[in-house]
């Protein structure tokens, strides 16, 4: 039994080691949105352009917007969720 669980570990160790920690476990994609000020802005610590609009707030979907919460959260509304 005890020779099982060492073969197992050893196992484990060798698959983990393989692949280096997810080191080479993903795709390099190529962004299409790339230098676009719509979605990134002028600069790296500027606010996307898209972000400029204000919306007007829509108090009859807040019961909406609860019970979805509700559903996916299983009752819970986790705080960062919560509107201020």
């Amino acid at each position: 039994m005890k020779f099982n669980k060492i073969v197992a570990f050893v196992a484990c160790v060798v698959l983990l080691s393989s692949c280096e920690y997810q080191k080479y476990n993903h795709k390099d994609q190529k962004d299409v949105n790339a230098g676009n000020e719509w979605v990134y802005g002028v600069s790296p610590d500027s606010l996307p352009r898209q972000m400029s609009f204000k919306y007007d707030a829509k108090p009859e979907l807040d019961a909406r917007v609860n019970d979805i919460r509700a559903k996916l959260y299983g009752g819970k509304i986790p705080s960062s969720l919560v509107k201020e």
